[in-house]
């Protein structure tokens, strides 16, 4: 009784956590301005499908492909078993689900070999990511924290698999001795082969076995709420962040409501505007993005595949698009917390362009949409980078030289170039 009541206790404390911290998140992204995103909900749909379920856009790149594709499909099937653990925590009993007799011992197989692929997996992206040291998990903004995040995550993924295989392999053994209360359930191909590393008596055996499942269990509950502290929130976010993805042409840009309603009381001096929405042109903070664009920062895995295929950062300039995401998390959560501390209206001196993302950052974007087209999971990068250029240029009128003097040539001459608009078929003369 007493280890029911600890495990119930333990339960509704690790889901009240998470939901605190949810809420915050949740906070946080309404932050931004609003967004609708509620148009062709079939489309939207299918693209979650295809993109965060199918995860179709990860096959560029096949072996990491693969190896996310074990992780993600061990982590959803895996955790099945949770159900079974949650109701023999609750109720004391074990293995409550082997009365399924063969289904039973066929899904518990499964298991066994899933979270061998499991293992296996994250030793690789460990030695990936800390031996090969590949370019793209050794950039500036993965030192610190973010390199930490990750290799703290794989190492968890590898202590549960390991934990979950010795508990059966545990428990098949005390089956095997006909131990009380340790019924004969369950199909054990992988564990099998770890039961000679066991003891051979009861007691250690047991000790093994229930240590191994409350450890699997707080471990699961631990990660829970580990994930509004990591880039792993994206095994949460991913869903709806592709659901409520841009469903436009990559490249497109939208009008800006600020400026088209300056433009009709340019023309209609009767015209006035909504309240809200009236504002600055551009974005300046995050609050001056949309909701949207703050979503996507929290879905960001780090995954560094929009970086690799920027043409700025390949040529060594300054921009990272992984980073631009992170730097909009960071100073997301600087906010939050600014308004726990201080309330509503409190202002930290603060912002998003300067104090995070540098104007050299902002510039040194082609617009190319490499970024967007790479992300697994339809983040989009070009949304916030256009937003603070378009802060600098229209509010604050200031822009590189080049830049200024293209903008010049196009309200001057209607086209980028200094020539006249009279000279401009100058070239089809004949000598």
């Amino acid at each position: 009784m007493i280890s029911q009541i600890l495990f119930i206790a333990l339960t509704i404390a690790a889901i009240a956590f998470f939901s605190f911290n949810l809420k915050k998140v949740i906070r946080n992204i309404k932050l931004g301005r609003p967004a609708d995103r509620s148009d062709q909900p079939s489309k939207r749909l299918a693209t979650m499908l295809k993109v965060a379920f199918g995860q179709t856009k990860m096959a560029v790149r096949p072996i990491p492909a693969a190896l996310h594709f074990v992780v993600y499909v061990g982590f959803v099937i895996i955790n099945i078993e949770v159900l079974e653990i949650m109701i023999d925590g609750i109720f004391g009993t074990h293995r409550i689900f082997g009365g399924l007799g063969s289904v039973y011992n066929f899904l518990i197989g499964g298991f066994e070999f899933l979270a061998l692929g499991v293992w296996i997996a994250c030793v690789i992206f460990l030695i990936r990511r800390n031996i090969l040291k590949l370019k793209r998990f050794i950039a500036r903004e993965l030192t610190g924290w973010p390199k930490s995040d990750a290799n703290y995550i794989l190492f968890t993924e590898i202590l549960l698999m390991t934990a979950f295989l010795l508990m059966n392999a545990a428990d098949a053994k005390l089956q095997a001795l006909g131990a009380h209360y340790y019924i004969s359930a369950g199909s054990f191909p992988v564990s099998h082969f770890l039961q000679n590393l066991l003891p051979a008596n009861d007691a250690n055996l047991i000790a093994i076995e229930r240590g191994c499942w409350w450890f699997h269990i707080i471990g699961i509950l631990a990660f829970l709420n580990y994930l509004p502290y990591s880039k792993h929130f994206h095994i949460l976010f991913a869903f709806p962040n592709t659901y409520f993805s841009n469903l436009e042409p990559k490249g497109e840009f939208t009008n800006m409501q600020s400026v088209t309603n300056e433009v009709k009381v340019m023309l209609d001096p009767s015209f006035a505007p909504p309240e809200a929405e009236a504002g600055r042109f551009g974005a300046k903070d995050v609050n001056d993005l949309t909701w949207v664009n703050l979503m996507n920062a929290y879905t960001c895995t780090e995954c560094g595949r929009c970086t690799s295929v920027c043409p700025a950062n390949i040529t060594g300039k300054l921009l990272s698009p992984r980073k631009i995401m992170m730097d909009t998390r960071d100073r997301m959560e600087e906010v939050g917390k600014t308004l726990d501390k201080g309330g509503a209206g409190f202002d930290d001196g603060k912002s998003l362009i300067d104090d995070y993302i540098t104007r050299e950052e902002i510039w040194a974007c082609t617009s190319c949409n490499a970024c967007v087209e790479a992300c697994p999971i339809n983040i989009d990068p070009l949304a916030i980078i256009t937003d603070l250029r378009r802060y600098a240029v229209m509010e604050e009128s200031q822009a590189p030289s080049s830049i200024s003097t293209m903008l010049g040539n196009i309200e001057n001459n209607g086209a980028p170039w200094k020539y006249s608009p009279a000279d401009r078929l100058n070239w089809a003369k004949e000598n």
